[in-house]
């Protein structure tokens, strides 16, 4: 076997066991309650879409919980319709009133709790997306946490609720969570070029086109000058 053969059956065989290796690390890391936030812009609506893994080997998972913010409410919450799911969302009043953009809120959505009939469990190996539209997101940089409670049919609670904490490992059950962003600029801005005006009041930009001028008529007529034949001198004549 050539030198170069044996290297390549090497590099096969390590990429082959890498990928085996994060085939069987990969499903542990990826095995919570996840929200993925479409467009998620401060001021505006989101969709959110959970994506809820059954993690039990021998029962099924027949209802999911949501639980929303109240400091920054989400005043409204649409749910997307699912077969076999029924989708309950409840009002609460909130802990202390929240102003937003100048209304007083007191009651908001607390919570969204979907419940499953028996054909369409959730059973193992096997997960299933719940979506809802949210709206008015708060201030771009605010950190939403959405804990979760997951219930299976053997009487088995999962509870997703721990804050992630930055630049520290994340937690054993972590709440699903986002980040509202800032708004996109909605046309490219030209760039601004500065008007300056002399005393009188004239633009800058007129005096340069002026100046530009008078330099281009000076070179016209120095070549004009050169272009002409030289006068001969007249001769001097002796008496």
């Amino acid at each position: 076997m050539t030198s170069s053969r044996r290297r390549a059956l090497m590099g096969s065989s390590a990429a082959l066991l890498a990928a085996g290796l994060l085939g069987l690390t990969a499903p542990a890391a990826s095995a919570h309650v996840r929200v993925v936030p479409a467009n998620p812009v401060a001021g505006g609506y989101s969709q959110l879409t959970f994506s809820v893994p059954n993690e039990s080997a021998t029962a099924k998972t027949n209802s999911i919980e949501v639980s929303l913010p109240t400091e920054t409410p989400l005043t409204s919450v649409s749910v997307r319709p699912m077969d076999g799911w029924t989708a309950t969302v409840t009002t609460s009043d909130l802990p202390a009133p929240v102003t937003m953009n100048g209304a007083t809120i007191t009651k908001a959505p607390s919570s969204v709790k979907w419940t499953a009939d028996e054909a369409h469990q959730i059973g193992p190996n096997e997960y299933q997306q719940f979506a809802i539209s949210v709206g008015v997101l708060p201030d771009a940089g605010t950190t939403l946490v959405l804990p979760t409670v997951q219930t299976y049919t053997d009487g088995e609670v999962a509870t997703w609720d721990e804050a992630a904490v930055e630049g520290q490992p994340e937690p054993e059950n972590p709440a699903p969570s986002f980040v509202t962003e800032a708004a996109a600029p909605t046309a490219a801005e030209p760039a601004a070029t500065p008007e300056s005006s002399n005393k009188t009041g004239t633009p800058a930009v007129a005096w340069w086109g002026l100046a530009a001028g008078l330099v281009g008529l000076g070179a016209g007529i120095t070549a004009l000058i050169r272009s002409r034949p030289a006068t001969a001198a007249p001769r001097s004549t002796g008496k």
